[in-house]
């Protein structure tokens, strides 16, 4: 395996997400002058290479040489745009003597498809989330059977400089990390929005409000993380029988709270194995 300073990464796509691996990808080490990005918009272009240093094209085209000899290619756009980018490129990859690997960060995108639009067989499908722009994220892998154990680790090398990740040896379970921690940091916040307009409406000022309920998850969740104990255990530590805590979990309870998350998170996951159907169809 390469030291991540000497990893030569490309990127197609120059979005949030590109943004916050190759700022991650640098702090770790990484070198400017070894990541280039191909993105159509030059505003991206632009601010990518003012913030970060890095080659931008505005096309797969005017990377070709670049992708070539990279050691990683990094899929990094959204997955209505993937067939089109995959077309692109796959005569680049052909004419390719060095054979990179694929790592694709697009939701809903399948390894199969991928591998007939690229023609190429070394791919691994990622799963990260927003918090990966603040280097708090959480990425899902899934490596075909092309990829090496050398590609494993340079995947890791890219998905830890924005946080941490865990392996699936199911792709379906990509669909199923996409529901939990794809999808999840939208839940928290329709969590912190609800308990925000909840002290709201029980009269606290909306400043208050917003620091009282992004604060709390913010501390519950890094009291989870760093503790021994399960979640479980810890809502019962703070929960007296007859208390204010317990009124409250009562009425969530009773809302069936538990059931309705099963149920949303279900019906992410549906989604994501469905979007993998239509674009790999299109």
């Amino acid at each position: 395996m390469k030291s991540l300073s000497n990893l030569k990464i490309s990127f197609i796509g120059g979005g949030n997400m590109a943004s916050a691996l190759i700022g991650g990808l640098i702090g770790q080490g990484a070198k400017a002058s070894n990541i280039a990005v191909a993105d159509p918009y030059e505003p991206t272009r632009q601010q990518l290479e003012a913030k970060f240093q890095v080659t931008t094209a505005a096309n797969i085209q005017g990377l070709s040489q670049v992708i070539q000899s990279c050691d990683v290619l990094v899929m990094a756009v959204k997955p209505q745009q993937f067939k089109e980018a995959a077309t692109e490129l796959k005569p680049v990859l052909e004419q390719s003597a060095n054979k990179p690997l694929c790592l694709s960060v697009a939701a809903g995108i399948r390894t199969e498809d991928m591998a007939r639009w690229l023609n190429h067989a070394r791919l691994i499908r990622a799963m990260p989330n927003t918090p990966a722009l603040i280097g708090q994220g959480m990425t899902g892998l899934f490596a075909s059977s092309a990829v090496s154990s050398e590609d494993r680790d340079n995947a890791q090398a890219i998905c830890s400089a924005v946080g941490q990740f865990t392996w699936v040896d199911n792709e379906k379970q990509i669909d199923d990390i996409t529901a939990v921690s794809g999808s999840g940091p939208a839940y928290v916040f329709a969590f912190i929005e609800a308990l925000e307009n909840a002290a709201i409406a029980q009269g606290l000022k909306a400043d208050q409000a917003r620091t009282l309920a992004t604060q709390t998850v913010l501390g519950a969740a890094t009291l989870a993380a760093q503790s021994s104990e399960t979640p479980a255990t810890l809502r019962e530590r703070v929960t007296s029988k007859g208390g204010t805590t317990y009124a409250a979990l009562q009425v969530l309870e009773k809302l069936n709270w538990a059931d309705i998350m099963r149920q949303a998170v279900a019906a992410a996951s549906a989604r994501g194995a469905e979007m993998g159907r239509e674009f790999g169809e299109s």
